[in-house]
């Protein structure tokens, strides 16, 4: 059993350093996909569609606003004049309309989560293609995605800018 580890050892020793020798020739590159993902004209785009989205969106929530906050009004200067059942009457009016508003309200952040991330997985997609394509075509071994986990990494092998010129020439 001890040949055994012995053996096993010693292959180690030996096939590791020949390991980090091969990587020697690596071809590194990093590409920082946020930047790419906010300033690619896809990106441009698709903010821009999100913000009329949710341009429409504040429009309707806030018309629904006005309209609860008169109904609210009406209840409370006119709420001692009127009857018990209009009274009632109008608190349910008042109460649908809040409930309307947060059903909207509600619907609208997932109508634009949804748009958000589709719109994103498509511009992901389109970015991971040409990455793998820029890879292959200029010989590199690695190219990693640029996070708050990599504590250094030389601005030489920075491949962003280049990254997104060829985004921004893809025709969709």
């Amino acid at each position: 059993m001890k040949g055994i580890i012995t053996v096993v050892a010693i292959s180690l020793a030996i096939a590791l350093p020949t390991g980090c020798f091969a990587a020697d020739g690596a071809k590194l590159g990093f590409v920082d996909i946020q930047k790419v993902l906010n300033l690619s004209n896809a990106g441009k785009d698709a903010k821009s569609q999100l913000t009329v989205k949710v341009k429409k969106y504040q429009d309707e929530i806030n018309r629904k606003q006005e309209e609860m906050k008169k109904m609210k009004d009406v209840l409370e200067k006119q709420g001692q004049l009127l009857s018990e059942s209009a009274k009632s009457s109008k608190e349910k009016e008042y109460q649908q309309l809040l409930k309307d508003l947060q059903r909207l309200q509600k619907d609208a952040q997932d109508d634009l989560q949804a748009k958000d991330e589709e719109l994103t997985r498509k511009i992901l997609s389109d970015i991971e293609k040409v990455v793998q394509e820029y890879g292959r075509k200029n010989s590199f071994t690695f190219i990693f995605i640029r996070n708050d986990s990599m504590i250094f990494a030389d601005d030489k092998i920075d491949l962003t800018d280049q990254i997104l010129a060829l985004v921004n020439a893809i025709k969709n």
